[in-house]
């Protein structure tokens, strides 16, 4: 049987299927507040299993892209709560992802410098910053801070307050970003990570600090309510290589089973089949976490459904096939052609909110 349109449960959440929308960044807020395109956007995606919203900061030190809409005042609390109101009229379910970008931004977007785990800047890449004083475009990222001992419990209240938002605003769970080479991952890494204190070193001083976090937010709102977005030997924003990568997965994998979470995600870069993943890490990595397990990554239909066959996953997240096609999963599952995405707009447009955006139509109302 095809397990990608089944119902499952999640933590006592009860998912239409299995198709998740996975995080994807649109930088579609000019004022960095959700609003009424926002609640459009992913109402008009509400058809998966779950979404997953884009990043959203937990404070202006974690904002590392302009436009980026955040989570830790009250406008913007208000601002997401259309959006959960949106989607659950429309029977949807729907995850705030909390981000805290690292060494992943620039002065000139909230005129702070860059906190990471160290000081080594990410150079063979570039944020979403202001240019010149009127001009937005791409910019090296700054050369970070290594965050002091003590701000480290400041950053975990940012992240619990932000959840006890999130939840208050309607969303259904939140998950925490540690992919894709921010500051958890930052912290993960033992070539970016060369502190000396608690929280640097040994592979369970590296990972503390997301699993402090992790905690201290399931002491708030409860661990069933908590997903965590991983992304294993991943090369993004000049994230390298570093000493005992795999060890350091499987360790996590221990530490987040002997917890009570929602689910683990994991985000394969550029896909499933071409991940610089050991042999066998997929099979080891279900082997010691056994709660819901969730991967993303250039996933066809046809690889999604194998996957699933496999029992290695449980759920599997769509990313930019979501762009253009916000009925995807009555595409997929009817057999209509997918839609393709004009790239030039996956991005902030200016004014131009709903170009790439909203108006991407579903498949019945332009063949009927």
């Amino acid at each position: 049987m095809n397990k990608l349109f089944t119902p499952y449960d999640l933590s006592g959440i009860k998912l239409k299927n299995r198709v998740v929308m996975a995080p994807m960044t649109r930088t579609r807020t000019l004022t960095n507040v959700a609003n009424e395109f926002t609640a459009e956007y992913y109402a008009q995606r509400a058809s998966a299993g779950l979404l997953i919203t884009e990043g959203l900061p937990v404070s202006d030190e974690a904002r590392g892209y302009l436009y980026t809409p955040g989570i830790y005042t009250d406008e913007h609390l208000n601002g997401w709560r259309q959006v959960t109101d949106a989607v659950h009229a429309k029977g949807g379910k729907i995850f705030a992802q909390l981000w805290h970008v690292g060494r992943m931004s620039h002065v000139s977007v909230h005129g702070l410098v860059p906190v990471s785990s160290g000081t080594q800047p990410a150079v063979d890449t570039t944020v979403y910053a202001w240019v010149s004083p009127n001009e937005a475009g791409p910019v090296q990222p700054s050369v970070p801070r290594a965050l002091r001992t003590e701000e480290i419990k400041r950053v975990i209240a940012d992240f619990v307050k932000s959840a006890r938002m999130a939840m208050d605003a309607g969303f259904d769970g939140i998950e925490i970003m540690a992919a894709n080479g921010f500051l958890f991952d930052q912290f993960l890494s033992s070539a970016l990570n060369t502190r000396t204190d608690q929280y640097g070193g040994s592979i369970a001083n590296r990972q503390r600090f997301l699993l402090e976090t992790l905690d201290a937010i399931a002491d708030e709102i409860g661990g069933a309510r908590i997903g965590v977005r991983f992304s294993p030997f991943g090369r993004l924003y000049d994230f390298g290589v570093y000493e005992g990568e795999a060890e350091t997965w499987m360790s996590m994998a221990a530490a987040l089973n002997e917890r009570e979470l929602a689910y683990v995600h994991l985000n394969y870069q550029p896909t499933l089949l071409a991940a610089q993943t050991p042999p066998g890490f997929g099979a080891a990595l279900r082997a010691a976490y056994k709660g819901t397990l969730m991967a993303a990554g250039g996933f066809t239909q046809a690889l999604a459904e194998a996957e699933l066959a496999k029992g290695e996953l449980d759920l599997i997240a769509f990313g930019t096939a979501y762009i253009a096609n916000p009925d995807l999963v009555e595409r997929m599952q009817n057999g209509w052609p997918l839609a393709a995405s004009d790239r030039a707009t996956y991005y902030g447009v200016g004014d131009r909110i709903a170009e790439g955006y909203t108006d991407y139509p579903a498949f019945l109302a332009t063949n009927t």
